[in-house]
């Protein structure tokens, strides 16, 4: 048997039959990978409360025919169990790790910017640096650009004309000028484009002074252009509750 040692966020767990658990796990090196825990449903299970989750950790599997089989667990960071004390937090959390598994389809591919890009949104929210609705669509919007897909926020992503641009449109690609706008195209506020492309840019001091209206307004077209890319919506992204703390 292969062994191998890597670092994962675990994305969700099944049962398996009385005593065991298949985990899904985002690794550093592997990609997205399942994987079966033994026994860990068991109260004497030396790692089952290292692998809920949202768990930050390093492991140790050996190679299976359809399975990884764990062997060893090291938690590195315990975010499930910070970030579940508290129901927004846990709902951001729990749409970041929706995406993370829609955004890499396939298994055993690595997909290092992903995977990084989870472990810093689940560490920014176990922290409080900023608000939880805005990690959660910095998220999204950055997961959205390594995939291939980000919008243009501050050009015509059509004729490449300078903005900004009134109108939006999700099969158009983000912000579109008047001439090459298709039909249906959203009119977003310019603050709220500005909102965006500093949320996909990281510029968090001018995103945490945006007004709430404009966060609103942002939420609601990240999450329509992110269902439009992805052929459906996130089933957590509902649940989402979005307080702004400012």
């Amino acid at each position: 048997m292969a062994l191998y040692r890597d670092q994962a966020v675990v994305l969700r767990t099944h049962k398996l039959g009385e005593a065991d658990r298949i985990i899904t796990l985002f690794t550093r090196e592997h990609g997205r990978i399942k994987a079966i825990a033994k026994g860990v449903r068991r109260t004497k299970s030396r790692f089952g409360a290292r692998l809920e989750p949202a768990s930050y950790v390093d492991l140790q599997l050996y190679t299976g025919r359809t399975f990884d089989t764990i062997t060893q667990v090291e938690a590195i960071e315990n975010y499930g169990d910070v970030l579940s004390s508290d129901y927004q937090n846990w709902t951001v959390a729990s749409a970041i790790l929706e995406a993370a598994e829609r955004f890499t389809q396939a298994e055993h591919e690595p997909a290092l910017q992903q995977y990084l890009l989870v472990v810093g949104s689940l560490k920014a929210l176990a922290e409080k640096k900023y608000d939880p609705s805005l990690i959660l669509d910095a998220y999204l919007l950055r997961s959205l650009s390594v995939a291939g897909y980000a919008p243009s926020l501050t050009i015509c992503s059509r004729c490449d004309a300078p903005g900004p641009h009134k109108f939006f449109s999700l099969q158009g690609g983000g912000s579109v000028c008047a001439t090459c706008k298709p039909s249906a195209s959203a009119t977003p506020s310019e603050a709220t484009l500005a909102l965006m492309s500093d949320l996909l840019t990281g510029n968090w001091e001018t995103a945490m002074s945006s007004e709430l209206k404009n966060r609103g307004e942002a939420s609601g077209l990240i999450a329509a252009y992110l269902q439009w890319h992805l052929e459906r919506g996130l089933r957590s992204l509902p649940l989402v509750e979005r307080i702004n703390r400012g």
